[in-house]
């Protein structure tokens, strides 16, 4: 990664659960360009185990009032993001902001203008992008072996028959359901490779006894020259299905969700493991092509190796150089907008 580094951003995350240590705090140490100085830790200190020099604030708000820290990690509870964000914004500081940045388009636009009023900017913590399967399906794609696109499929299911202990997820508050959980991922990740949809339309599904909010959900997403792009979710598969499936007029191409970062950054992998970021085996994706002829040919497409660090070096990039950052505005409204419309009976 050819990082230009000509400041330190000093950077603090508002909370120190699974999010903050696996998917924030390692890369905000990693990056030579940030220096992960403060943390928010209410009850629980245990940042300083694993970063010694970290100071550990009781609250969100102590935290802002440093004014040493630079950039503000958004971590908290879906609920909670649009507060904090204003909060972060209010006190001049740039903001990465964890999925779902907003509940709605409506809290989205307040903070876009408010950002700019203090000359400050968001960056959408939409990591996705960069997981090793997706990039896998980028990759294929812009290879053209698979023609024009007919039909594309993207799930991430999971098998959760009880209700979580999480209330902001499990109980019908702001930005709450599996829809605004994984949904962001999923949308995401279509719009980075199609764009704003022509039209779509959702169904929404509530199946584990007791649930109090959506646990299943669909989107049709249609758009130019006869592509339809269909994600889905649910927590209710016990056999896991074909993370990507896509369909074109030249072939097809088959590939099961196997980012590994997650699992290692878990088990406390460090990113400096030669293993750090490679798939299992045997989990590269099938294409299969067809010529001519009707002779149809496989290939093991392998991904590259996954890395959540290029998503911080854009933010890093984005303050320091003034670079665009890849996760847009309009990326974002276009994600909300289909989240926030209506389902359909």
């Amino acid at each position: 990664m050819d990082t230009n580094i000509n400041k330190t951003i000093n950077a603090g995350l508002l909370a120190y659960g699974m999010s903050g240590k696996v998917f924030h705090a390692p890369f905000l140490q990693a990056h030579s360009g940030f220096n992960l100085k403060a943390i928010v830790e209410r009850s629980h200190k245990n940042a300083v185990n694993d970063y010694p020099a970290i100071i550990s604030y009781n609250s969100v708000d102590e935290l802002l009032n440093d004014e040493e820290i630079e950039l503000i990690v958004i971590n908290t509870p879906n609920n909670l993001h649009y507060e904090h964000a204003k909060a972060a914004l209010n006190k001049n500081k740039h903001i990465l902001v964890e999925k779902p940045f907003t509940a709605t388009t409506a809290q989205a636009k307040e903070l876009f203008e408010l950002a700019d009023s203090v000359g400050k900017q968001i960056f959408f913590y939409q990591n996705r992008r960069w997981d090793s399967d997706f990039t896998s399906v980028r990759k294929v794609i812009g290879s053209g072996k698979l023609g024009k696109l007919v039909e594309v499929h993207l799930r991430y299911d999971r098998y959760r028959n009880v209700i979580g202990p999480k209330v902001f997820k499990e109980t019908p508050v702001e930005a709450s359901g599996l829809l605004y959980d994984l949904g962001p991922h999923l949308l995401d990740q279509v719009i980075s490779l199609f764009g704003k949809p022509l039209s779509y339309h959702k169904i929404l599904g509530k199946n584990r006894a007791g649930t109090l909010v959506d646990d299943y959900f669909s989107i049709q997403l249609t758009y130019p020259d006869s592509v339809y792009v269909f994600v889905t979710s649910s927590m209710l598969v016990v056999n896991s299905q074909a993370a990507f499936i896509l369909h074109g007029v030249n072939g097809s191409f088959i590939k099961q969700r196997a980012d590994i970062q997650e699992e290692q950054l878990l088990a406390g992998m460090k990113l400096t493991d030669p293993d750090y970021g490679i798939e299992p085996a045997n989990k590269e994706g099938l294409l299969t092509t067809i010529d001519a002829d009707g002779k149809k040919t496989e290939e093991h497409i392998p991904s590259e190796i996954g890395s959540y660090l290029p998503l911080f070096e854009a933010v890093y990039q984005a303050i320091a150089n003034n670079k665009p950052y890849p996760v847009t505005r309009a990326d974002v409204l276009t994600q909300i907008e289909i989240i926030e419309s209506p389902a359909i009976s």
